[in-house]
């Protein structure tokens, strides 16, 4: 299983919220480059980069900051945030994103997220499926629509869709632990699902059990910032 720390970034700085809420905003380190590199020290290969200001203002805002991490370490990053325009793609592609996030867009205009996976392949376009209650949410979850979780993730792999990334929202930087029994019927109620499970993580031993569930990947953040998973420990999981 990908073990993928995240980066959330306002203002150009390293931050966590709670629950999506922008209000709970904590910063981290005012250098994102700097928090990349030490990732990157540790062994791990992939990084989740989600610009938040970008999901607010609903185009790409932290550019700059996604040029430097790729420019300057040789992690596989994954870019969210705001992506609504081919032209926001183009401009996450040029600084150097390996694969984009579309987790609104695909609900709201499910026409222009199907075009990018024909443009750009299903390998580079990861389907965002963020739920609250198992209705997913959009605009850097400000909004709760009428998609249920489950249905909406096998409409898109009718699609072609293959990467999936799930937080359940309740749990986002709650360091409660994930939602063990939501992922594993997203796994049972789809097919071959490259599922990559978000939120909640708190704990080291959290891991196998979500790489035994067949979760592709996992997405840790607050549990890195906050010491309750430490880099030497997922250092030694990625060598195990």
């Amino acid at each position: 299983m990908r073990i993928i720390p995240a980066i959330d970034i306002i203002d150009g700085k390293c931050v966590r919220l709670s629950k999506g809420d922008y209000d709970t905003k904590k910063i981290y380190n005012e250098n994102p480059l700097e928090v990349a590199k030490e990732f990157e020290a540790h062994g791990i290969q992939y990084l989740h980069l989600v610009d938040l200001d970008g999901a607010k203002s609903k185009h790409i805002v932290n550019h700059k900051v996604l040029e430097q991490i790729a420019s300057g370490t040789g992690l596989n990053i994954d870019f969210g945030g705001g992506l609504k325009t081919d032209n926001d793609l183009r401009i996450a592609f040029e600084s150097g994103a390996n694969q984009i996030t579309g987790g609104s867009i695909a609900v709201k205009d499910p026409e222009v997220f199907k075009s990018w996976l024909q443009k750009f392949g299903a390998d580079k376009i990861i389907l965002g499926a963020d739920a609250h209650n198992e209705k997913i949410a959009v605009s850097g979850w400000l909004e709760e629509s009428d998609k249920e979780l489950i249905p909406f993730i096998n409409e898109y792999q009718k699609e072609g869709v293959s990467y999936v990334i799930c937080t359940d929202i309740s749990r986002d930087g709650m360091l409660e632990g994930p939602s063990f029994e939501l992922y594993k019927r997203i796994i049972d109620e789809t097919e071959n699902i490259k599922l990559i499970a978000s939120g909640g993580i708190s704990t080291f031993d959290e891991l196998p059990k979500l790489a035994e569930l067949g979760c592709e990947g996992t997405i840790i953040g607050k549990a890195i910032y906050e010491n309750r998973i430490s880099l030497k420990q997922l250092e030694q999981y990625i060598i195990g």
